[in-house]
Parts: C-alpha cells; structure tokens; sequence
C-alpha cells in the first residue's frame, strides 16, 4: 500500500464510530469489528444480525446491526452494496447513537399563542392538520399545498403518495441545495442527470470542486485510491485544498465560480488544435458546429485571467486529457462546484457533458458510464394503485424551465407562501429553512404558512418555524421499502428494523403518512402496511421480504451488470448528445455553453464565502453528535478559512477571533480563523455543518458559523438552483 494510503480506521476519523458506540450501553464491544465475542453471541443465537440502510446522508450505505438483548454490539458494512464496499464512514457509525439521543423529538408538538412549543396527542395532530389541509383545498385547491423531503426509501414513497393523493403535485426534494443545476444541465446536454467517472480505470481524471475524501462514499474513496495506486492522473480543481488532493498529483486554486471559464478553455485548446473525437461527434451529437465556433474567443489566455490559472497549464492540461483519452474525464461534481452554486452553474454542467463528449470517454471502461440499474415493476394488486396524477404541474416548473425533469424549486415555492398562492406546507427530513437559502427569509416564508408541519426526529431550525412538530422515529426502529441502488453491478438492499422503538409516542413515516391520509379523507390509498408494500415490490423482481433477510439484506442483479462499450444512444428525444438546446435559448441562455459572469464577484476588501463538507458532518444533519462535534473541538474544524496573504494584510493570525459580515444582507458572525496557503486568497471557506441556532440540539447550538446565514436568498435563473456561492462578505479581527 502507498505512504498516502487511507487505512480503514483513519478513514473513520480514528475512533469516532467507536467512541460513538460504546455509548449506546454496556454491550458495546466494537465499532465494525468482527471478533470472537460477537462471533460466539451470533453462534449461540444471543446476538441477532439484522441489516439496514445508514442514514447519515443520502448514500444509504447497507450494513449489518449486531444485536443483544435491545443493544447495538455493532455494526458491520456490507460488501455487496456498492456504495460502501463493506466500509462505513465515522459518520456512519456516529449517527446510530441518534437513536439513543437526549434530544430526540419524543411526541407531538403544537406551536401556541405565544410561539411556544406545547405537547398534544397524535389523534389531536391529525385532526387539527386534516382539518387545516381540507379547509386549503377547499378554498384555493390542493396546489396550494406543497412538500419537501430529503429523499429517504419510505419517505419518498409515501410523501409523494400522500401529496399526489390530495391532489397535488407539489412535491420536491433537497435538489435546490444539492444537485439541481449539475442535474439539469448535464439533461439538457445528454438526456441523463448524472453519469459515473470510472475513477478506479481511468488514466486521468479531472475534479472540479469534488471531494471524495471529504464525505460522499467509502466506495469512492476506494476507487480514488485504487486509481492514484496503479498512476491514474488525478487534478483537484478547487478554490480549497480539499482532503482529497492526498491522492492528487496537482491541485489548481482556481477562481471561485470560474470552473465553466475552464472548461471552455480547454475545449477550445481541442478544437483549435483537431484533438477530439471525430468519429464520435459526427455519428452521435448535434450542433458542434456552433460550440465550435463560440469556443473560438475562449483562448487560454482568456481563460487564464477568468480563472487565474496560467495559461500554458490549461493548454497543458487539455493536451493530457486528451492523451489520456478515452480512459480519461471531467468527473461529474456536485454540490461544492457546481451543484447548485452559481449563477453559471447549469451552464458549467452542459459545458462539462460536452466536454467529455470531445474526449470520446462514454461508456469506456476507464472512461465515464451509466450505472446499470434495477426497479421494482409495476404492481398488480389494486390496493397498491397509484392516486390520478394531478392536474396541475409542479409549482416552479414554468417559472425555471430548465429544472431537472420538471422537478419544479422548494425555494420559489416557498416565496409564493406571502401571496397566498402556497398555504400549506410539508417538511419530512428535512431542515430547509437551515440549508436550502437564507435561514431567516425562509424562516419569514414558513411562518406565514397557514399550515406548516414538520416530521423529524429532532428539533431543527425547520421544525421551529412550524406550527406542528411530528416525532419520527430513528432509520434504526423501522423497517422501510427496499433500496434499488444502481452500479456495475445493481443490488436492492434492504433498511429492516434492527431495534424496538425507544420512545412508545414516536412513529415511522409509514404509520405517520398512513394516518394523516386516513385523517384528510384519502386513506384509500393507504390500505397496506410497510411489510406489504416491501414484500410486493420484491416479488416483481423475483425476490420477497423473507428471501431478502435470508439472503443477509442485499441481493445483486448479476444479469443486469454493466457492459462496457461506447455509448451510441442518449436520452434526448433524438438519441444524440446535444451541443446546442432549443430550452437553454428560450431560456436565455446561448444555444450552445458559453461565459456566464458569477452573479456577484470580489472587490476591494471583500471575499467569496465557499462552503463544503468535511469528512465526519453532513451538513446540518450529524452536527448534533456528541461524539462527531468532539472531533469538530478538537481540531477546530469549524473554524474560517482565509489565505495566509490576506490574512496578514487584515493583521489577522491563525485561531483569532475575526468578524465575518455580508454586506447584502447585513449579517454578522464571529468565529476562529484558520489562516493557510491553501486556499485562494479570493475566498474565505465556512463549512456548511455548523451555527446551529436551536437550543434543543445542546451539543451543536451556537457552534461556529453558519454559511447560509450570509447567502442571499436568491435563485438561479432557468436552472432554479440556490446559488449558495454568489455571497460576498468581510472580514476583520474581532475588536478591530
């Protein structure tokens, strides 16, 4: 193994899983270890194996719960999901003590006069709720109802179900603040919403913002580390020297909000100089010819004073791309880049697609693939038939035409809540008014609802805002409809039920959906049980309930396994990969990727705020963790990023307190600077995990800064992403 090797307990942040599940009772005796004791209680029938889904993001990596006598002994990750590879991160072994949590939402809430939170029964809940949701439909129609969910196997299931059986359409996930622009660019470019780098094969890979290392999949990890083993070149492109450029052979500090300068850059280094695909342009895409000529102003030079790289190492790093191709690629990024960042962030994700296509790397092993898949097919038995569609479309989906899939925008549909066009409003697992725009505009949005309702499992910035607060019980009490997970090879993995619940007054989502059907007139639609549901969906594929758990949780599809070969059909209505699109132009948009300006940029004293994540937090999510947030203290891991340089001009050293402000918007928050070389001295860094501002969660409340806090609330135009990244702000030491 090489010296940059990341072994398995490093990767777990070095014992955070196990000091997570000592605490969980006296029968703790590992943290994804199998050794004799639990071997001998398994033997003797002492212990139980039960699998499940983890759920401290929305990988949902599979696991095997080892358990006695009510207690987590320990849990084991699933080599067959491919996801995780047999490996969970701290995180993963942290977030089951939430189960455990002192505080945890335990029953019912109802918002007074007085702002207050007051206990009330489940039956008093449902009936105030139905009440409230009938009176809506009545007098403005059930499009003025809405729903946002942090995608979850059941929750997705039922709040859609629920919602549609209403009558309403308005049912949307985290998309604004993750994924949306990434999503919907690449579908106007290739008919897909997303596509796989083959890291582990490949011989260069390009990442633009992207962290494997700084929590998205173990499995990732794996690949990252496979590939920098056997000499895959790998390029960090981040304004932040990210956990990942271990395994890096070079890292480019580029400009905040430039990557689509980049791009365009190296495209035109290829074009100009013949290096590209041309067999593959010719028999599979459409409008070359017009990228072609636009990309004719992007010289490098030009490239270089957009994204401060030099020159002469972007036509050195278009060179090796294609070199290197087709076992090469731009990977497809996320949230940090280009998710849902700027207002160029849609056309960064088309500009990238297109790109690739340059590279002539779809479908090449070593290359960028689709993972192969497998769903549930349609049920038969007329208990499980689905509710009439709604007549109406989803709310945003005009108004951002280009959203993926006319998936519509949680944000928009929230500002319409003043109006009066949306009077009700949903929120399952998910803590928006925290990380999806500017807390305390979403805050005004929420409490102006005429309905507001929240189901969680502890009291977030969200459930403060509401009017009613659901207590849900934790992914470890409750089994769910299985997880269909696409990869080389597919699988469905189940999240089964490893525990009885801890609190009697606490409910699954399946049990909570069901009832408020049956409370708002369309409990219909819910004349099954989880158990049935779950049991349905696998016969479709040959599988039941019972085999899955015989089967030890997850079974693959080695019949549907990927075969890699050049990818010849797409999903756009003609089949081709589309440099040019008809939607982006009415949109406003140049039919084919050209420089979009960031919505806001630097001046004089002022820095881009960027956020990300970091290994051991999931945003908002495990920050209220006793044992992640003591890693989080001891490093100071919450503490502001800003360039050595610049520091020393503001008289600012490392760990001062510093005063950061954003003059849009007017807030101000103090914390601790981590002055460092490594990042660009245009911006300052805030991980997205922290300041927390609801007392209840006692280990996370007033702990660092919150990056959303100094973001605008804004959205970007067509593409309807949150632009978490057009935020400027200042910063000088504290008492200054």
């Amino acid at each position: 193994m090489s010296e940059r090797t990341i072994s398995r307990r490093g990767f777990l942040a070095a014992g955070a899983g196990a000091a997570a599940l000592a605490g969980l009772g006296a029968g703790a005796v590992g943290f994804g270890e199998w050794n004799d004791a639990v071997a001998e209680g398994v033997e003797k029938g002492e212990i139980k194996a039960v699998h499940s889904l983890c759920n401290s993001c929305s990988s949902k990596c599979g696991f095997t719960a080892y358990v006695k006598d009510g207690e987590l002994v320990t849990m084991i990750g699933d080599e067959q999901h491919p996801y995780c590879e047999g490996t969970l991160c701290a995180r993963g072994y942290a977030y089951a003590s939430i189960a455990w949590s002192k505080d945890r939402l335990t029953e019912p809430l109802k918002k007074n006069d007085k702002g207050a939170f007051e206990p009330i029964s489940w039956d008093q809940a449902y009936a105030e709720i139905a009440e409230k949701v009938q009176s809506i439909i009545s007098s403005d129609g059930p499009q003025a109802l809405a729903m946002i969910q942090d995608p979850r196997p059941s929750g997705s299931y039922y709040t859609k179900r629920f919602m549609n059986a209403l009558g309403s359409a308005n049912v949307y996930t985290h998309g604004v603040a993750c994924n949306m622009s990434k999503n919907s660019g690449m579908t106007q470019a290739i008919g897909a919403a997303d596509f796989t780098a083959d890291v582990a094969n490949a011989d260069m890979v390009m990442f633009l913002g992207r962290s494997y290392c700084d929590a998205v999949r173990p499995a990732s990890v794996h690949a990252l580390q496979r590939a920098h083993e056997r000499g895959c070149r790998i390029v960090m492109v981040d304004p932040r020297c990210n956990a990942s450029t271990v395994f890096a052979d070079e890292w480019l500090p580029i400009n905040p909000g430039t990557d689509l300068a980049l791009i365009l850059g190296m495209a035109h280094v290829l074009v100009e100089e013949g290096k590209y695909d041309k067999d593959y342009v010719a028999n599979y895409t459409v409008g070359f010819e017009d990228w072609a000529a636009r990309l004719a102003e992007y010289t490098p030079e030009w490239a270089a004073e957009k994204t401060g790289i030099p020159a002469e190492t972007i036509k050195r790093l278009a060179n090796e791309m294609w070199n290197a191709a087709p076992k090469a690629c731009i990977e497809q990024g996320w949230r940090a880049a280009f998710g849902c960042a700027y207002q160029n962030s849609g056309e960064t994700a088309r500009a990238l697609c297109l790109f690739n296509t340059l590279l002539g790397c779809w479908g090449v092993e070593g290359g960028a693939y689709f993972p192969a898949s497998q769903s549930a097919g349609k049920l038969t038995d007329p208990k499980f038939a689905a509710p009439a569609a709604p007549e109406a479309k989803i709310i945003g989906a005009e108004e951002y035409p280009l959203s993926s899939s006319g998936m519509g925008v949680s944000t928009y549909a929230l500002s319409l809540i003043p109006e009066g066009t949306v009077k009700g409003v949903f929120f399952y697992q998910s803590n928006c008014v925290a990380g999806y725009s500017n807390p305390a505009q979403l805050t005004e949005f929420v409490g102006a609802a005429e309905l507001s309702v929240a189901i969680d499992v502890q009291m977030t910035e969200t459930c403060q805002a509401c009017q009613y607060v659901l207590p849900d019980t934790t992914y470890l009490e409750r089994l769910e409809v299985p997880e269909f997970v696409g990869g080389k090879v597919p699988v469905v993995s189940l999240r089964d039920r490893v525990i009885e619940k801890v609190h009697p007054e606490t409910r699954p989502v399946d049990q909570i959906f069901t009832e408020l059907a049956e409370a708002c007139g369309v409990g219909e639609y819910f004349q099954f049980t989880v158990d049935e549901l779950a049991d349905a969906q696998l016969q479709t594929v040959g599988l039941s309930l019972d085999a899955l758990r015989k089967a030890g949780g997850t079974v693959a599809f080695p019949e549907k396994a990927l075969k890699f070969g050049p990818k010849t059909s797409w999903g756009t209505k003609d089949k081709k990969v589309h440099f040019t699109s008809e939607a982006c132009e009415k949109a406003g948009f140049p039919s084919s990727p050209g420089w979009l300006e960031p919505m806001v940029m630097p001046m004089g004293n002022e820095f881009r705020l960027i956020g990300g994540k970091q290994a051991i937090h999931t945003h908002t999510q495990t920050a209220n963790n006793e044992e992640l947030m003591a890693i989080t203290k001891e490093y100071g891991l919450d503490r502001v990023w800003i360039n050595e340089d610049k520091a020393a001009e503001l008289g600012i050293a490392d760990g001062d307190e510093v005063e950061v402000t954003a003059p849009a918007n007017g807030f101000t928050g103090r914390g601790r600077a981590h002055v460092t070389p490594r990042i660009n001295p245009t911006a300052v860094y805030l991980p997205s995990h922290y300041g927390c501002s609801v007392p209840e969660q006692k280990t996370a409340y007033q702990v660092g800064l919150r990056q959303m806090d100094f973001v605008p609330f804004h959205i970007e135009p067509g593409y309807g992403g949150t632009m978490s990244q057009e935020a400027l702000v200042t910063v000088k030491k504290a008492g200054a």
